[in-house]
């Protein structure tokens, strides 16, 4: 993981477009031809997308601000953050965890696909040039894996997602800022409540923390696991805690 400095201007980065359309060709000069992760047929030029699926993919246009939550219509808060404030101030979901984006994720989280990750961070840089946030982070700390679960991966899927967003808008990556110290187990075998115990204190920051930063993860599902890492951030010094997810669980 490599940390960058304080210095960049967030989000104002010249050399952001060029590095996108840098991305999108190389894939094509360097790999195979493009195909269409999704349905394995003819990709488009610079993507492994066809246009079918990519007008097929679930954009969450309509959230809760608050959690991320798909809507039906917009609204100021979803009814469960109006009940129960989050620990973190605002979560950007690109996707709704559904059809055929479910077919993707899983690719990249749990079978190693590199590809299916470059795809879906180059999706995530789209939909933040699109519609950019009011206030960007002073740095983007990708939740981290356990060193175990590592270990077991081979490669941390919230810093393969992070890095293109931090090239891209010039934002400092602080890979190392945030560390999961607890071996817990798997989330997605538990409820809500017990995801919210196992979090208990499985997350430490170890040095400076900015006054705004941003978490990037995969999936948010209940929120467990962001909120547990937005704890420890407020706890040592965060004014402002964000989360970027490439898919919410509806």
């Amino acid at each position: 993981m490599c940390d960058s400095s304080f210095s960049q201007a967030p989000g104002r980065n010249p050399s952001g477009t060029r590095w996108l359309r840098r991305l999108a060709a190389g894939i094509g000069r360097h790999g195979l031809p493009s195909h269409c992760l999704v349905c394995a047929e003819a990709g488009q030029p610079g993507r492994d997308l066809c246009r079918a699926c990519e007008a097929a993919l679930p954009w969450n246009r309509s959230a809760c601000p608050g959690c991320g939550l798909p809507l039906p219509a917009p609204a100021a808060l979803c009814g469960g953050c109006l009940q129960r404030a989050p620990v973190f101030d605002a979560v950007r979901a690109t996707f709704i965890y559904a059809e055929p984006l479910d077919r993707l994720l899983p690719r990249f989280k749990f079978h190693r696909d590199r590809a299916a990750g470059a795809l879906l961070s180059l999706l995530m840089v789209q939909a933040l040039r699109e519609d950019p946030p009011a206030d960007w982070p002073q740095a983007l700390l990708p939740v981290p894996l356990h060193r175990g679960r590592l270990r077991q991966r081979g490669y941390d899927q919230a810093l393969e997602l992070a890095r293109p967003l931090a090239r891209a808008f010039g934002i400092p990556l602080r890979g190392h800022l945030l560390q999961r110290v607890q071996a817990t187990r798997a989330q997605s075998r538990l409820d809500a409540a017990a995801r919210r115990r196992n979090l208990r204190q499985a997350f430490e920051v170890r040095g400076e923390v900015p006054a705004h930063v941003v978490l990037v993860d995969d999936v948010m599902t209940t929120g467990a696991t962001v909120e547990a890492a937005a704890r420890a951030l407020r706890k040592a010094g965060a004014r402002r805690v964000d989360v970027w997810v490439c898919a919410r669980v509806p």
